[in-house]
């Protein structure tokens, strides 16, 4: 870890990886953005999630894809790996999943913008492509994000 970023508090970069079995958003670390004055995208694509269906208990697979235009916090990269391995064992729908991801990293970061995508890869003949966003109220991104809502197209 630079010198720049060891008084952040950061906790897992650096440590030895410890991989939590159940749903734990408590994993999640943020460092502050040193480019608040900038609007820029910050993007994830996670190509190996797991998540459980929450009936049957099968295991479904997708490609998760957080795009970002952070404020005063960014979440921190490896906290964010370990965050969606944690849905490995956990049960739930293609869409909650979507929108658990996109809440608990505005609860973390408070950012600008933010915009969820899961392409769900298929079982029994049909994938799902939940997309989530989210803008700051009363600020521009609240309307971008109505517009991006609006919008969407995959």
């Amino acid at each position: 870890m630079t010198e720049k970023r060891k008084d952040e508090g950061l906790k897992v970069l650096g440590a030895e990886t410890n991989y939590v079995q159940t749903y734990a958003p408590e994993v999640l670390e943020t460092f502050e953005n040193r480019h608040q004055e900038n609007d820029y995208w910050v993007r994830f694509n996670c190509p190996e999630f797991t998540s459980l269906c929450p009936i049957t208990g099968q295991p479904d697979f997708a490609e998760i894809i957080i795009s970002y235009i952070p404020d005063k916090r960014m979440v921190e990269s490896k906290s964010l790996k370990l965050y969606l391995f944690s849905f490995r064992n956990h049960g739930d729908f293609h869409e909650d999943c979507v929108n658990t991801i996109m809440k608990d990293l505005i609860a973390l970061m408070d950012p600008r913008y933010i915009e969820v995508t899961g392409l769900f890869m298929p079982r029994g003949g049909i994938s799902i492509h939940p997309y989530a966003n989210y803008g700051k109220p009363g600020t521009r991104y609240e309307r971008m994000a109505e517009e991006r809502l609006h919008n969407y197209k995959y």
